[in-house]
């Protein structure tokens, strides 16, 4: 600044870069914005960093248009500075921005000069009308019961050059000279706002004395601007006196540099002080209607201790606050109990000061070694709950902070938190204060103080005053997490509903506030992982936490970075269930970004060995556990994610290439490695043989999700394959996977046109000899699920009101093609080269699979597919129980109709009394299975709703009679007692 003014006339000229410079750009423009970035970024950083930049500073030899950090702004400047002073080049864009900067601005010497200046000339406006230096002024201004006598002031250094004449003069000119001040008032607010930019980065104290006299002078404006421009008005006259009278000793204080004050400021501050005691005391004996009079002087004075004390510097300053710290505390510390919020304020400020020794902003420095002797004199104003207290709260917390004081810090939360309701209150408003003054500092708080804040935070939680709960609640997300939530999360396991609820909302509040923080998420995984809920065993009470997450997961914007995290984390500790437990509830959010799932699920397996390869190190049940649990995560995630991810067939993370190959390629020649995409990890872990027997299950279940154009195929030929070799494994797997995309798919599955091939290979399965050792028996039962999930889907795709079926439709249903087969009689055409007997074994056996079909779908079918069930087979089965011969077989479909009237209950009404027929005639059968079957029937018609049972009232009395003839002579005694209950129930009321 002081290079500008001695060099008034040196030329302007723009900066242009040169051709060797990389980093600067061609464009005039860019520059300018460039420079503007630069100057934000180190006008924004904060002092500590900005200092460690500085100190490390090294050459950058490339900087950004955009986006420059720290150190390229320092570089890029130094460049600039070092450019512009080569080529005698103006710095404007430099200065201007440190000059006016976020409200502080820098003077020049020139508008130092000048505002002194014009501080006097409105100074010695005040010295006209004014009867020497008595303050009959301010006593009419102020409070007219005060003497004359009772308080002196100084001269102002206008008067020590000239003395006063306005004795000398008449009154017109009085008043004339006085309202020059007044009809001046404008350009003085102006003046003192821009004295207050100036003071606020250097004087901070001076600065909040100039801000109260702004303001001052703003609401003495909006009072007496309203009166009409007359001299004679009483109400005018009394403003410009009073601007007058305040100003002849506002002015003297707001030099910027009058030295000659700085010998005069032990009286001065005397006669501040005794102005501040003298009022004080008056105010307390006044009458109401005379307080406000006596609470305006009060913010005079300590407006004027403001400016004072905050211009003084070094030892003078040093030496004021050590003769007069007591003096100005015991002065102040009164008027903290008054009403008045700028009295408070200014008090406020200025014990601060005197507490701290110093006038500046405030930092964290090792100069406060000890607490000084007016703290402990505040202490006791901590004991009741007024405005007093909030003061000498907020300047404890501030002392505590500053000077890392801990003794102190314990001590007043020691002296609260054990004490009556007004005394906690204060504890937590105390560590509000602390925690708020340290969000706004650079600084951070000790490691014990932190912790002993949160200790204090969540014994307030458990407050029974409401007032202090909902604080503690709000405070709650401003304190480290890691510190915080493991007390948080045992509040919420606790069983007192009003704590329980508190610690709900403080940790929602705190989840909110680190939203996007994943480490947020993994320390509250580890607190459910470590906590009384997880070493008990207790999933109620971890659900009672995460079902909080729900409130919180509406808040969050990027959902990319929390769930990277949390797979991570599921990947790093594959046994943890919590997290997997975490997970689904917030699998909504995984849905949205399947892309990321998928791409971390696939770089984790490519990390994995092959299963076969890596059994010889598997040493240990530990290894053997953890190398489990390592395999199932991936999968455990993707059953996590919606049927919907698994929809995008576009997608190359989730098929690859595989939804364009499949289709034009034979499915046997087509390899695919576990690497390639998420539907080749799930196929190759489904029927890799050395995998865990979990893993694959999991993976052949998972596979059922796959979308059908994909996963039909591969199953088609797989299974093809498997059965050719006679592979159970992979024949289970293959079914398994099918079942699985018949629930869940539904119709999508069922008409893919490789259905057909799966059903004739399941015919083919169904159709080998069943021995349990072999395991064969299991396989079969996983043909019969496959065939009758395929009817399930068959009948509930069906028109309930559809009178007919047409003979096409016929030949390719299933539910047609199973019937077909339970009836047929004739053993020839099974496609079997066996000789007779043989052949005629395999057809019982192949027809009393079919029939197990029927009842598993009886099992299995929802609401939506009954009416088509009984419908469309019910009729079938009763009019072959008529016409089939084979006698085990008529037990099967005996057993089949027990199946419906049990499973499907009223629905059957309309057949009731063919179906009571139908267990009558088996009650004649040859076999006592037959026989058994029928009893067992009508006990399920007995034993329906009552429509159907008075729709076969008129029938029970001819099974009444068959069964009192089989209750004593069947040869069967299961059939005999099964009879003898029938009876029983029917003669009961």
């Amino acid at each position: 600044m002081e290079g500008a003014e001695e060099h008034p006339e040196q030329k302007h000229v723009v900066w242009k870069t040169s051709p060797s410079s990389s980093m600067i750009s061609e464009s005039n423009s860019l520059v300018s914005a460039t420079l503007g970035r630069v100057m934000n970024t180190l006008l924004t950083a904060k002092p500590r960093k900005l200092q460690d930049a500085i100190f490390s500073l090294q050459p950058v030899h490339k900087i950004a248009p955009i986006g420059v950090s720290l150190e390229q702004s320092l570089w890029f400047l130094h460049k600039y500075v070092d450019d512009a002073l080569a080529k005698e080049e103006s710095l404007d864009h430099v200065l201007i921005p440190m000059i006016e900067h976020d409200g502080f601005e820098l003077p020049t010497r020139l508008a130092v000069a000048a505002a002194d200046v014009i501080l006097s000339l409105f100074v010695s406006m005040t010295r006209k009308g004014l009867h020497s230096d008595s303050f009959d002024c301010k006593k009419k201004s102020f409070s007219p019961t005060v003497s004359s006598n009772s308080i002196r002031f100084l001269p102002s250094a206008a008067s020590e050059k000239k003395p006063s004449k306005t004795c000398k003069n008449s009154q017109s000119e009085e008043a004339e000279v006085m309202f020059l001040l007044w009809d001046h008032l404008d350009e003085l607010i102006i003046l003192v706002e821009k004295l207050v930019s100036w003071s606020r980065k250097s004087r901070s104290l001076h600065a909040k004395g100039l801000e109260q006299v702004c303001r001052w002078l703003q609401v003495t404006k909006k009072d007496y601007d309203c009166i009409p421009n007359d001299a004679d008005s009483k109400m005018r006259n009394t403003g410009a006196l009073l601007l007058s009278s305040c100003w002849k000793h506002y002015g003297l204080l707001l030099h910027l540099e009058d030295y000659r004050i700085c010998g005069q400021y032990r009286e001065l501050l005397e006669q501040y002080l005794s102005g501040i005691q003298f009022f004080a005391e008056t105010r307390s004996k006044e009458p109401s209607r005379n307080k406000e009079s006596g609470t305006d002087t009060l913010k005079f004075f300590i407006n004027c201790l403001c400016l004072l004390l905050g211009r003084l510097v070094g030892t003078q300053f040093e030496t004021a606050i050590s003769e007069y710290g007591s003096q100005i505390s015991q002065a102040l510390i009164s008027q903290l109990h008054g009403a008045d919020d700028e009295v408070i304020e200014g008090a406020t400020c200025i014990l601060r000061v005197v507490i701290f020794k110093t006038n500046k902003r405030l930092a964290k420095t090792d100069e406060f070694k000890e607490i000084g002797a007016s703290l402990p004199m505040l202490l006791h104003l901590l004991d009741e709950e007024d405005g007093a207290a909030k003061v000498v709260v907020r300047l404890v917390a501030e002392y505590c902070f500053i000077c890392l004081d801990i003794k102190c810090f314990h001590d007043v939360l020691k002296r609260l938190v054990t004490g009556n309701l007004s005394q906690r209150r204060n504890a937590l408003r105390f560590i509000s204060d602390i925690i708020h003054v340290s969000l706004e500092s650079d600084g951070t708080l000790p490691q014990s103080m932190r912790q002993d804040i949160v200790n204090n935070l969540l014994d307030f939680l458990q407050e029974e005053d409401v007032i202090i709960c909902k604080q503690a609640c709000s405070l709650i997300p401003f304190v480290d997490p890691s510190l915080v939530l493991p007390g948080l999360v045992n509040l919420i396991y606790s069983s007192n509903q009003r704590v329980q609820s508190s610690a709900g909302t403080a940790f929602i509040s705190l989840l909110k506030n680190y939203k996007q923080k994943p480490e947020v998420l993994c320390i509250i995984i580890d607190c459910l992982s470590d906590g009384p809920a997880a070493t008990k065993g207790s999933q109620l009470d971890i659900d009672r936490v995460l079902a909080l997450l729900h409130q919180w997961s509406k808040t969050v914007e990027h959902w990319d970075l929390l769930v990277g995290s949390l797979i991570d984390k599921l990947f790093m500790e594959p046994s943890n269930a919590v997290i997997v437990r975490f997970l689904s509830f917030i699998s909504e959010h995984l849905a949205e970004n399947t892309e990321l799932v998928f791409q971390q699920l696939l770089s984790y397996t490519r990390g994995q060995e092959d299963f076969s390869e890596s059994l010889g190190t598997i040493n240990t049940t530990e290894k053997w556990q953890l190398s489990i649990f390592s395999r199932l995560c991936p999968l455990l995630v993707i059953r996590l994610l919606p049927l919907s991810a698994f929809d995008n067939l576009g997608s190359s993370l989730m098929y690859g290439e595989l939804p364009n190959k499949l289709p034009t390629s034979d499915v046997g020649g087509f390899g695919m490695h576990p690497d390639q995409c998420i539907t080749a990890l799930l196929i190759h872990r489904a029927f890799n043989k050395s995998e865990f027997e979990d893993v694959r299950k999991l993976s052949a279940e998972l596979c059922g999700r796959i979308h059908p154009k994909v996963l039909v195929p591969i199953i088609t030929f797989e299974l093809e394959k498997a059965t050719n070799t006679k592979d159970l494994l992979k024949i289970k797997a293959c079914l398994f996977a099918m079942c699985t995309s018949l629930t869940v798919r539904g119709m999508e599955s069922y008409k893919h046109p490789d259905v057909l091939r799966i059903r004739k290979t399941v015919e083919v399965i169904l159709l080998w000899p069943s021995m349990n050792e072999n395991g064969v028996s299991k396989v079969q039962h996983g043909c019969i699920d496959c065939l009758a999930l395929m009817v399930c889907t068959e009948l509930q795709a069906m028109k309930t009101s559809e009178k007919s079926t047409s003979g096409d439709a016929l030949t390719g249903s299933v539910w047609n093609y199973i019937i077909q087969q339970l009836t047929c009689d004739n053993p020839d055409k099974l496609p079997l080269k066996l000789g007779t007997q043989e052949k005629a074994m395999a057809h019982i056996s192949f027809r009393l699979c079919m029939a197990n079909v029927l009842i598993s779908v009886c099992q299995k079918i929802p609401d939506s597919g009954k009416k088509a069930l009984i419908s469309k087979i019910l009729p079938h089965i009763i009019r072959s129980v008529k016409v089939i011969t084979d006698s085990d077989i008529r037990s099967a479909c005996i057993q089949i109709i027990f199946s419906v009237v049990y499973h499907l209950k009223s629905a059957v009404l309309p057949y009731s009394s063919a179906i009571l027929e139908a267990s009558i005639r088996s009650l004649r059968g040859e076999s006592d299975k037959e026989r058994m079957g029928g009893a067992k029937l009508l006990a399920s018609l007995m034993a329906s709703e009552e429509a159907v049972v008075q729709s076969i009232s008129v029938g029970l009395l001819e099974a009444r009679t068959l069964l009192d003839d089989l209750s004593e002579s069947d040869p069967s005694a299961d059939v005999r007692s099964m009879c003898q209950k029938l009876l029983a129930c029917m003669s009961s009321p």
